[in-house]
C-alpha cells in the first residue's frame, strides 16, 4: 500500500460533475507503477467556485489539474501563462503548477492527434469531417487544422459551427466549411470525406441506441473516430465496422491526453498500455 506523506506530490481533475471520470484510476496506477511519490484526486468545483479552486491549488501547491466540464474556457482568465496551442485554442484541459506559475496546456488536442496517428492514420491533406463544436471539438479541429488536414465541421446549431470555423480560419488561414448536422449535409460532406470524427455525446451511455450517423451513409474507405468512450464500442463504432470502415474508440483520446499530462506533471514517460488496460477494466466495471 502506498504511503501518504508531507513528501507526496499531489495532482487532481477539477470539473461538475465528476464522479464518472476515469482519470485517477489511470493516473494512480501510473504513479504506483512507476514507483512515484504522487496522488491523483478528483475535486468537484461548482462554477462559481472556479476562481477559489484555482487559488486553492496555487496556495497549496497542487503540482498539477486536469480541467473538465464545464471549466475548460472559463479557467483561463485565472492562470498565468498559455502554452501556444491551448491560446489558439482558447480552452485548456491541463494545468501545471511550477512553484506558484499555473500555465494551461490542451492535451486533448495533441491526445486527439496522438491517438490518430499510433493508428497509423495522418491527417495531413485528408478530408475531415468532424461532428459537433463543442470544447471537445475546438481542440480537435484546431490540432487537424494545424496538422494540415482541409475540415467540415458540423452542429446541431450551425451558428456555433460557424464561429468555430471562423476562428480556425483566421488562425491558420484556412478554408472550414460549416454546417448544420442534419442528414441531407451528412450525406454530402461523407461522399468526400475520409476520415469521421464524432465530438458529439450522441451514443453515450445510457443512451447507447442513438449515434450522430445513419448507416447508410458509412463506407468502407472511411476512418471513424468516436470520442465518446462510455462505452468504448458505441453504435456508430458498430455499423462503421459493419461497413468496413476502419474504428478507433475514445478510449484512445481519453488515455494519450492523460498520458501527455502525466508527463508534464512527472517528466516521467506515462506507462500508456497500463493506463488503457485499468481504464478499460474500470469502465468494464460501470456495466
Amino acid at each position: 500500500m502506498r504511503l501518504i506523506s508531507g513528501k507526496t506530490k499531489v495532482c487532481g481533475i477539477i470539473g461538475d460533475p465528476i464522479e464518472h471520470t476515469m482519470s485517477p484510476v489511470m493516473h494512480n496506477a501510473a504513479f504506483d507503477r512507476l514507483g512515484l511519490d504522487y496522488v491523483y484526486l478528483p475535486f468537484r468545483v461548482a462554477a462559481k467556485e472556479l476562481e477559489r479552486a484555482v487559488e486553492g491549488a496555487r496556495a497549496l501547491n497542487i503540482r498539477g489539474l486536469n480541467v473538465t466540464i464545464p471549466h475548460k474556457v472559463a479557467i483561463i482568465p485565472f492562470l498565468d501563462k498559455l502554452d501556444p496551442l491551448a491560446e489558439k485554442i482558447g480552452a485548456i484541459n491541463t494545468i501545471v503548477n511550477d512553484d506558484g506559475v499555473l500555465t494551461g496546456y490542451n492535451t486533448d488536442a495533441t491526445g486527439f492527434l496522438q491517438a490518430l496517428l499510433e493508428q497509423g492514420i495522418e491527417p495531413k491533406g485528408k478530408r475531415v469531417a468532424v461532428l459537433g463544436a463543442g470544447g471537445a471539438s475546438r481542440a480537435i479541429s484546431f490540432i487537424l487544422a494545424q496538422r494540415g488536414a482541409s475540415l467540415a465541421i458540423l452542429n446541431r446549431q450551425p451558428a456555433r459551427a460557424q464561429e468555430l470555423a471562423q476562428r480556425i480560419a483566421q488562425a491558420f488561414k484556412s478554408e472550414v466549411e460549416a454546417l448544420a448536422l442534419n442528414e441531407e449535409n451528412l450525406a454530402q460532406v461523407l461522399a468526400k470525406a475520409e476520415i469521421l470524427v464524432n465530438t458529439t455525446s450522441l451514443g453515450m451511455s445510457p443512451e447507447v441506441d442513438k449515434t450522430p450517423v445513419p448507416a447508410q451513409l458509412l463506407k468502407s474507405s472511411l476512418v471513424v473516430f468516436d470520442i465518446v468512450y462510455n462505452p468504448i464500442q458505441t453504435r456508430l463504432l458498430r455499423e462503421a465496422e459493419v461497413a468496413g470502415a476502419k474504428t478507433i474508440n475514445g478510449l484512445e483520446m481519453l488515455v494519450w491526453q492523460g498520458a501527455l499530462a502525466f508527463e508534464k506533471w512527472t517528466g516521467e514517460k506515462a506507462p500508456l498500455d497500463l493506463m488503457r488496460q485499468v481504464a478499460t477494466e474500470a469502465l468494464g466495471h460501470e456495466d
